[in-house]
């Protein structure tokens, strides 16, 4: 059926153009999606007044879709914060110092605890954590500070953080944008496959990258490297390299202020004292009990994957699930390390965690509004259409429209909407390109033959691999950069072929096994 095409589709496109060129030029995405909502709902109803309103409406439905995402991300925070008041978060991996008895081995510890802490509390709060307690293991291993960083960047911001496959931010925008919101699970599990092959392939060339400079064990290197630029000189430093090139989420302000105080966890790690007396058993206990705990959790969500007869974790249950489990954990290191304290605490720790939250994911919400207002699923509530009425279906309309230009073959969409994706995280967010590249998975899976589940993992590698943390100096990659003490301009050009090597390979098996 032919569908035909008025001003409302062309101001549409004209706003999606207008985000994407913001993205490249590292401006500030929220201004130009809340302009765009504006000057589309106001095509659309001829009102000024129903124009205004819906710049409101699509944020807030935006945050219905994604207040649990939220909600998530904040008790999940909530409860590192806990662990780092009673110390636990440092137990938890001083037992990887032992093993790094060289270089090499120092390599894949940093890289394996840097991907298992960031999978549970995201890599912005577990760089300084990994800085703090194994870098200098590593270093008089005798692995190289630009290796440290290599491990670090690629196993957090980038295997990690791209398939968010616990907390689940990723594939719930990713989800929701492309119209399948029941399909979140699907969508991270292809992200979790996609995600171990682009890492295994980066990690593999990055080791290959500095494997010449990894030296015999030595203490002198460690020495070295302390007697170079100190951690606030060098994070102020790396800081102003890229200052006028930060993008609209700043999420190397948030990584620097994850940053506080990591020189005395630093001391700590190096042989003080974790905590006091009456909470030491406790901080041990939860130093094995929390990855105990989250590790089941991710055991029981893959298991009916294993067993078909078992049953399996529907819509959002999976996301809900870890954050109740960190929720009620977060209460038991809240009462271990503050006794009767822990009332007021405990609720201090919840509202970090929502202020950390907003701050790293906040303006996503005028940006999904936007791409949300494409989706006839959403446009009618932000434009005030009657109940049950059906909204326009702006993108998807315009695809339909465009299908006979647009190539058949599932390999060339497929990099289309992964080089779509590095587009959009140009600006150094990750996530703020979720919604366009999981609206265009759901509106250009039918014409290429491809799951939209699929191409959403695939945009999501795209956007969160370049804008999360490896590709972007301006990105939190400059934290990392700061903590190994490294110049991020050297660093991310270090990453850049086995970074992009692994999305190309990624993005072939996907095509090719979904």
């Amino acid at each position: 059926m032919e569908v035909q095409l008025g001003s409302v589709h062309a101001v549409y496109l004209f706003g999606v153009v207008a985000i994407v060129l913001s993205m490249v030029l590292r401006a500030n995405v929220v201004v130009p999606a809340i302009l765009a909502t504006f000057a589309v709902a106001a095509t659309f109803s001829g009102s000024l007044t129903g124009a205004t309103i819906a710049v409101f409406n699509g944020s807030l439905v935006a945050a219905k879709e994604l207040f649990s995402i939220f909600l998530v991300i904040a008790l999940m925070t909530s409860l590192l914060n806990a662990l780092r008041a009673l110390g636990a978060d440092q137990q938890m991996v001083r037992p990887f110092r032992r093993v790094m008895t060289n270089g090499h081995v120092g390599f894949l510890v940093v890289a394996g605890v840097t991907y298992l802490i960031s999978l549970f509390f995201w890599p912005t709060p577990a760089v300084p954590l990994v800085a703090a307690t194994l870098l200098p293991a590593a270093l008089v291993a005798g692995l190289p500070p630009m290796g440290a960083a290599m491990a670090i960047a690629i196993a957090g911001q980038g295997m990690a953080l791209s398939s968010d496959y616990v907390i689940r931010v990723a594939p719930g925008i990713s989800a929701r944008a492309a119209g399948i919101p029941d399909a979140a699970a699907m969508v991270a599990d292809k992200a979790l496959v996609l995600s171990l092959i682009t890492g295994a392939v980066a990690l593999g060339l990055g080791y290959l990258a500095v494997r010449a400079q990894i030296r015999a064990p030595s203490q002198r290197h460690l020495d070295r490297w302390q007697g170079g630029a100190s951690l606030a000189d060098s994070l102020a430093g790396q800081r102003e390299t890229v200052a006028p090139k930060i993008g609209s989420f700043d999420k190397s302000v948030l990584a620097l202020q994850a940053a506080e105080g990591v020189e005395g966890e630093a001391a700590l790690a190096g042989g003080g004292t974790l905590a006091a007396a009456p909470a030491a058993r406790w901080c041990g206990v939860l130093a094995i009990a929390t990855p105990v705990v989250f590790g089941a959790l991710i055991l029981f969500m893959l298991a009916p994957k294993v067993f078909p007869g078992l049953p399996e974790l529907k819509g959002g249950d999976a996301a809900a699930l870890v954050g109740g489990t960190a929720a009620l954990m977060m209460l038991v290191a809240s009462f271990a390390a503050d006794g009767a304290k822990a009332m007021h605490t405990a609720a201090d720790h919840i509202i970090d965690g929502l202020v950390f939250s907003f701050r790293a994911m906040g303006t996503v919400l005028p940006i999904a509004g936007f791409f949300f207002l494409g989706a006839g699923e959403f446009s009618g509530a932000i434009l005030g259409l009657p109940a049950g009425t059906q909204g326009p279906d702006l993108l998807f309309e315009v695809i339909r429209a465009f299908d006979h230009l647009i190539p058949q073959n599932p390999t060339v969409v497929a990099f289309a909407v992964l080089l779509v994706g590095m587009i959009t995280g140009i600006d150094g967010s990750g996530f703020a390109g979720l919604p366009l590249t999981g609206a265009l998975s759901g509106a250009l899976g039918p014409v290429a033959g491809l799951h939209p589940s699929t191409l959403a993992a695939i945009g999501q590698m795209g956007a969160v691999w370049t804008g999360g943390g490896t590709l972007i100096a301006w990105s939190s990659l400059i934290a990392v950069a700061g903590f190994c003490r490294v110049p991020v301009l050297d660093l991310a050009r270090m990453l850049f072929l086995p970074v992009c090597a692994g999305l190309i390979l990624s993005t072939l098996l996907a095509v090719l096994l979904f």
